[in-house]
């Protein structure tokens, strides 16, 4: 039991030994049990080492580990998709996302290959894939991120015309830049990938570099529309001289075969006429004789027949109405 005097001091408690031993054996359980047990995320995986030195790693979930800091556990965001933008800044992201409209010429300003100056501003999309190598291989890798994707849009950007970078070559240095960053970041160990480069704002820089290529942008969308324009007028007159093409081929085709039934026609009568004049060649000739004068004095008016000695040709005059 405790002990109480009274005395001028006041009350004096003493508290047993025991009930000492309880409280700190009660506050150490406590600490033991609230340092043992860890939460990870399903977008992080955790590190866990014992003494300082790695020890494994765990996946999502409620886990257990050695009290009193004897383990250590640091989570790290693996399927979280990180964005690093150079040349600007931004301020809050969102549905309308705020940029900073400082400039960062150091990490933009670049010089193409035809040693023209030009501004470029790109982000880079990555995600920690080993957690171990992100955490321990590379002591700074924020910069180390930085200086390589800089280098490799550097390198880039120097390989092209500044038409080039501005125009049809945006797509390729984009995937270029991808497959060489993650190529450097796996001898570098740094334990990413490179998901997706963008190409943002290509411009040159303020002033008459930019002037000179707005007017050269200006002549290019000129020509673009003299090209859409012919293009168009193209599509207008070609369909039409190929539908006119095709008719008169089907007129010519239709005349050939006409031409063509109507030779096979005469051939087949001309056969046939042979066949019977084979048989009797006196009065197939008279018939021909007499269907070729038909033929000819058919439709004429006037016109008499005689034989070559004019024997007939008198009384014929006559009985037809006879000699004023």
């Amino acid at each position: 039991m405790s002990e109480r005097n009274a005395g001028p001091g006041g009350p004096n408690i003493r508290i047993r030994p025991r009930l000492v031993a309880i409280i700190l054996i009660v506050v150490v359980v406590l600490a033991a049990v609230l340092s043992s047990f860890y939460m990870v995320d399903q977008t992080e995986q955790s590190v866990i080492l014992q003494f300082g030195r790695y020890s494994r790693i765990t996946g999502p979930g409620l886990h257990t580990k050695l009290p009193f800091g004897i383990e250590r556990n640091y989570n790290v965001p693996t399927q979280v998709i990180q964005t690093m933008p150079f040349g600007f800044r931004t301020q809050q992201a969102g549905v309308s996302t705020i940029y900073d409209k400082s400039d960062y010429p150091e990490e933009s300003v670049m010089l193409t290959g035809d040693l023209n100056i030009v501004d470029v501003e790109w982000v880079i999309q990555y995600r920690i894939v080993d957690a171990y190598k992100w955490l321990f291989k590379v002591e700074n890798r924020t910069k180390t991120i930085r200086d390589i994707s800089q280098s490799v849009i550097n390198m880039l950007v120097g390989d092209r015309a500044i038409l080039n970078v501005m125009g049809s070559e945006r797509t390729t240095i984009s995937l270029e830049s991808q497959d060489l960053m993650n190529d450097i970041f796996d001898e570098y160990n740094l334990g990413i990938t490179v998901t997706t480069v963008q190409l943002k704002n290509i411009v040159p820089p303020i002033g008459e570099v930019q002037d000179a290529y707005e007017d050269v942008n200006m002549a290019i969308q000129d020509m673009e529309k003299l090209i859409n324009e012919g293009k168009e007028s193209y599509n207008n007159e070609i369909p039409l001289a190929q539908g006119q093409a095709a008719q008169m081929i089907q007129i010519a085709e239709g005349y050939a075969t006409e031409r063509v039934n109507e030779a096979k026609g005469n051939v087949a009568r001309f056969n046939s006429v042979l066949t019977e004049y084979r048989k009797n060649k006196d009065v197939t000739r008279s018939r021909l004789y007499i269907e070729m004068i038909e033929d000819v004095f058919g439709q004429e008016e006037g016109t008499d027949i005689i034989d070559k000695n004019l024997d007939n040709f008198l009384p014929l005059k006559s009985l037809q109405g006879g000699v004023q």
